[in-house]
């Protein structure tokens, strides 16, 4: 297994269901991330071109100036998926009773993940899902900071530093075969952690974690 029993749970074991039940339209990390967010989804996503945006919220950070052919929301909260005005249509899903999407095989070109990765206590089986959904090539982008639902996330998680969480989303890519070799992203603020969750000064450290789903020739090194 990827993660021990005790690495999956959390503070708050309550359903998640209610945890999420009401709509939070708010931005959980500051301009500064999201501007990099934004930034690295014009340099990495390519037009015309089908978008899970997985865990999302009422806003996906996709840059104004693309269009895209579809892009589909994922989250747990329907009044915020609704206020999302990218997404051309969402569907509300518990991934931790559930890890398998409702999506088709080969449906999309890219998965986004922004500041939620921290929540998922089998993120095994979820980046099994990821790898399965996207097209061969297809990219995924796992973005996180320091910030989160400290109740909520999980022990690996909490426990970890933020270098570690870094190594840990390599690992969720490791896990499953066809993933090309994780790309890392990594810029740290010099302020230390207690201060950044405290929101003193210094703006959001920014990580970002990439792979793409390989087909046949790749995976074989042909």
């Amino acid at each position: 297994m990827l993660l021990q029993s005790n690495q999956r749970t959390k503070l708050d074991d309550t359903d998640d269901t209610l945890f999420y039940s009401f709509p939070r339209f708010v931005t959980h990390v500051d301009a500064g991330f999201l501007d990099q967010l934004t930034q690295l989804y014009r340099e990495r996503l390519q037009p015309h071109t089908r978008i899970l945006d997985m865990m999302s919220s009422h806003v996906s950070h996709l840059p104004d100036d693309m269009e895209f052919a579809h892009v589909e929301g994922h989250g747990m909260n329907e009044q915020e998926l609704a206020r999302n005005p990218q997404l051309n249509h969402y569907f509300v899903h518990n991934l931790n009773k559930n890890p398998q999407l409702p999506l088709p095989d080969q449906e999309f070109d890219a998965v986004l993940n922004c500041v939620s990765i921290q929540y998922l206590q089998y993120p095994d089986a979820v980046f099994q899902e990821i790898h399965r959904i996207l097209k061969p090539g297809g990219i995924a982008i796992i973005s996180f900071s320091n910030r989160m639902f400290f109740q909520k996330a999980i022990a690996a998680w909490r426990d970890g530093t933020e270098a570690s969480r870094v190594q840990l989303v390599k690992r969720y890519f490791q896990s499953v075969p066809g993933f090309s070799s994780p790309e890392v992203i990594a810029r740290s603020s010099p302020v230390p952690s207690l201060f950044q969750m405290l929101g003193v000064g210094g703006g959001d450290p920014f990580y970002a974690v990439i792979a793409q789903r390989q087909d046949n020739k790749q995976r074989e090194g042909g």
